[in-house]
């Protein structure tokens, strides 16, 4: 299927593809994340043990496959709160599919499958550990909330991403990864509200 890039792009779930399309969903760990995010896996046996974790039968993997049959990207969700609200963990698109559609995609047919669960809520943890946004290489304390109300990010961030797909900010942690690197918390919701 095409997406609004003209991408053909297969969704498809990760444990279905082959053991080398799932190294190469470890590789894209690696690679993508090793600029701003170098402690997350800065190994491949560590991202092998990430994708290995995310096949887990409780969770749900999804594998962008381009038309050529290689892996264009992947994500990964895991309950919470009896399957009422589910974390999204990991987001990740190939440099070379980066900004065609295939990401957006990706978070999208999360979304249905999940709302065809039952969940209510889709959360996430985006870090800033390289200051591309106003929260990252700051003190926060004491004023937290002011600071989360003024945040703003380098588009380099995947904060404005997933603001653009309709997550809001619902939170931070403060130096979850060292002091000055917050976990900046967002939210969707995915099955209609209820009430007035």
């Amino acid at each position: 299927m095409h997406d609004h890039e003209g991408v053909y792009v297969r969704i498809v779930p990760l444990d279905a593809v082959g053991p080398e399309l799932r190294r190469d969903a470890a590789r894209m760990l690696v690679e993508e994340f090793r600029e701003h995010w170098p402690d997350a896996w800065p190994t491949l046996s560590d991202a092998e043990r990430e994708v290995g974790l995310a096949l887990a039968p409780e969770k749900v993997a999804l594998g962008a496959v381009g038309a050529d049959g290689t892996l264009l990207g992947w994500i990964g969700a895991q309950p919470m709160y009896e399957g009422a609200v589910w974390e999204l963990h990991t987001l990740v698109v190939g440099r070379s599919a980066q900004g065609r559609g295939v990401g957006r995609r990706l978070v999208l047919e999360l979304e249905a499958l999940l709302h065809a669960r039952g969940a209510l809520t889709l959360w996430l943890g985006t870090d800033d550990e390289a200051q591309l946004t106003s929260l990252g290489g700051v003190d926060l304390f004491p004023d937290i909330v002011g600071k989360l109300a003024t945040l703003e990010s380098d588009q380099r961030h995947p904060f404005g991403f997933y603001r653009r797909l309709g997550f809001v900010v619902a939170g931070v942690v403060p130096d979850a990864n060292g002091p000055g690197k917050p976990d900046i918390l967002m939210a969707k919701r995915i099955l209609p509200a209820v009430g007035p």
